[in-house]
């Protein structure tokens, strides 16, 4: 059986195509210059692309592209977020080490990056060093200032002791994308201060939203929606029905609840500055086309429960390193009784848990595209996920699981090396150094050659390991496109790790 099996419940091509022309026709509508908020990822949506199997990680970048003549880029982050050294998940980076990451990664796909915008600034000292390094990298950047009463003191916010107090950001073209490293950046109301001293100088500038979540045209309770609460949970954010909509149209869409909070400062700011609001609702305000192009709801369904399942895990785990308090996971809970789903749903975390009860250690399962699920346990070579790796390219590879792709006697020096040499007390080899050993089995044997070269096809699949991996190991998953979850256990009791 080959991988075949990786289910689409997405149309990438007609997205792509529906998105740009919908757009396009928004900037229409506003004289010269639009401010459009991207909620989201950018280039590397792989929440979408995990929710909604077919997205494509860059589909948004490809939408840029297509307009890119016309736009340019600010990048948002929050002062409070620079001061926290507050982590972007996926990507295991820092806010700030990621904003200049995304400048790079725009820049080389040809998008004109104009500025970077500190928001939420009240002279917090880190924030001061990372403008001046920015400005060092000939970075323009500007300063938001936090408002006493923002979003419901709208006589202060649009005033010159409000968004009059922040940098006007001086921008030059059409359409101006802000966007940022994560969440509650502060994104909109960079858009709105940037509406109002557009306002001043005599332009009429336009605001609108893209987000690819919460899905308007989805119901309230839908999986993938429901996945989107779950990816904010830190956030306390809620999807709900958008009475504002409802209320002018008749018509039950979904919509975010800051989205909605913010939305009669919107529209007083709106009459404010043009007489009249363009919009009658926070859904007006978006442009998102990502519910016309499910081709396959089921499958975005099941792939948002286990999505959901993913997000639980991780915040149990991030409670059991003492980052989070116990909200976050509680939240989960209440959203997998919403979509009827229990851990007992992931397969994956399913056997895991039972390899490990028979024998006695640490172990490890993963689920091929085919449905196949390969588990590994711990031996005195190796720890439970880089077994694992091995017995799953065997699997691939269609080579014996008794069958030796790496000599023991090469791993040895390896083990010796770390104990001996590095100091380590755990002699086993992680999933790195599992590769690596590999690769240079790989060159004089055929196996392993046969062996390695079955990587790629691990892109996607679910893992569950019984135990809490290092943070190695836990990039090489990620690094492979494994989609792992961790059991929230030390696999020992020693009080530091």
């Amino acid at each position: 059986m080959g991988d075949k099996t990786l289910k689409i419940g997405f149309d990438n091509e007609k997205y792509l195509k529906m998105q740009s022309e919908h757009i396009r026709e928004r900037i229409g509508q506003f004289d010269n210059k639009l401010y459009l908020e991207f909620g989201g990822k950018l280039f590397d949506d792989y929440h979408a692309s995990r929710v909604l199997p077919g997205f494509a990680p860059d589909s948004k970048l490809r939408l840029l592209k297509e307009l890119s003549s016309q736009a340019e880029i600010i990048i948002a982050i929050s002062a409070k977020d620079i001061e926290k050294n507050k982590v972007r998940g996926d990507l295991g980076i820092t806010y700030d080490s990621d904003v200049l990451r995304l400048i790079e990664t725009y820049r080389e796909q040809g998008l004109y990056v104009g500025s970077v915008v500190i928001t939420q600034f009240s002279g917090q000292e880190s924030a001061v060093h990372f403008k001046n390094r920015l400005e060092s990298l000939n970075i323009p950047v500007y300063v938001h200032y936090i408002i006493s009463g923002y979003p419901s003191n709208i006589p202060l916010i649009i005033s010159d002791e409000g968004y009059g107090k922040n940098d006007y950001i001086v921008t030059s073209r059409p359409l101006v994308i802000v966007t940022a490293p994560g969440p509650g950046s502060g994104k909109m109301a960079t858009c709105l201060s940037q509406l109002y001293h557009e306002h001043k100088r005599g332009i009429r500038a336009g605001y609108a939203k893209f987000e690819t979540f919460p899905i308007w045209n989805l119901p309230l309770k839908h999986p993938v929606n429901l996945a989107y609460e779950a990816a904010t949970a830190d956030l306390n954010d809620v999807n709900m029905i958008d009475p504002f909509h409802l209320e002018a149209y008749g018509e039950t869409t979904v919509n975010y609840n800051r989205d909605v909070e913010i939305f009669p400062v919107l529209n007083t700011i709106f009459e404010k500055i043009y007489g009249k609001s363009p919009y009658k609702s926070p859904t007006d305000m978006g442009v998102n086309m990502a519910g016309k192009c499910i081709c396959d709801d089921s499958v975005c369904r099941e792939a948002s429960c286990q999505e959901i399942i993913r997000r639980y895990y991780a915040a149990l785990n991030t409670l059991l390193k003492g980052e989070t308090s116990d909200k976050e996971a509680q939240k989960i809970e209440l959203l997998m009784n919403m979509a009827g789903i229990t851990v007992a749903d992931r397969k994956v975390a399913v056997k895991a848990q039972e390899r490990a009860r028979e024998t006695g250690g640490p172990a490890a399962a993963l689920e091929l595209h085919d449905g196949r699920i390969i588990t590994g346990k711990t031996t005195n070579l190796l720890g439970a996920s880089a077994a694992l790796i091995l017995n799953v390219l065997k699997e691939l590879a269609g080579l014996d699981h008794a069958l030796h792709i790496i000599s023991p006697e090469s791993i040895e020096p390896i083990q010796k090396l770390k104990v001996d040499y590095l100091k380590s007390k755990n002699p086993r080899l992680h999933t790195d150094e599992v590769l690596i050993a590999l690769s240079a089995s790989a060159a004089m044997n055929e196996d392993a050659r046969l062996a390695l070269s079955q990587l790629p096809r691990l892109d996607g699949c679910q893992a569950h390991t019984s135990v809490m991996l290092s943070d190695v190991d836990i990039k090489i998953f990620k690094k492979l496109g494994v989609q792992l979850t961790c059991e929230a256990v030390y696999e020992h009791d020693t009080l530091y790790h």
